[in-house]
């Protein structure tokens, strides 16, 4: 084989090797990762304080409960309880009952909550509330 010919065989193979190197890359730049690419539920959280300020938040999750997707987000702190999660704190503001009688009411579309944040389902499109409430 003479040189000019090896040449073109070099440059033909390299041709060939960045032709398949870069289809390779873009495949991987196309791919998603589970966890972008997993469905969410939205939903809206709505934040009162004393005064009767509000806060509103757009939440997506791909949690089960609302309080799952609460503390996921870090707008809730709480402590377990022999009733559920005890909600301590809603977006930096914290309620207590033994030294100032406020707590947090939780609501679901208006209606005060039958079932605590973390035992009630995420469900797309609801409202839920925490209202900081003086006893």
């Amino acid at each position: 084989m003479n040189k000019k010919t090896m040449n073109k065989m070099m440059r033909l193979i390299l041709c060939t090797v960045l032709i398949a190197v870069m289809a390779l890359m873009a495949a991987g730049c196309g791919s998603k990762s589970a966890e972008t690419t997993a469905p969410g539920v939205s939903f809206t959280f709505v934040v009162t304080d004393l005064e009767g300020n509000e806060s509103t938040f757009d939440i997506t999750t791909s949690k089960a409960t609302v309080g799952e997707a609460l503390l996921d987000e870090g707008l809730i702190v709480g402590e377990d309880s022999e009733y559920g999660l005890y909600v301590t704190s809603v977006n930096g503001m914290a309620a207590d009952w033994d030294n100032d009688q406020t707590y947090w009411a939780f609501y679901i579309d208006g209606e005060y909550a039958t079932t605590g944040v973390d035992a009630t389902e995420v469900t797309e499109g609801a409202t839920y509330s925490f209202v900081l409430t003086k006893g």
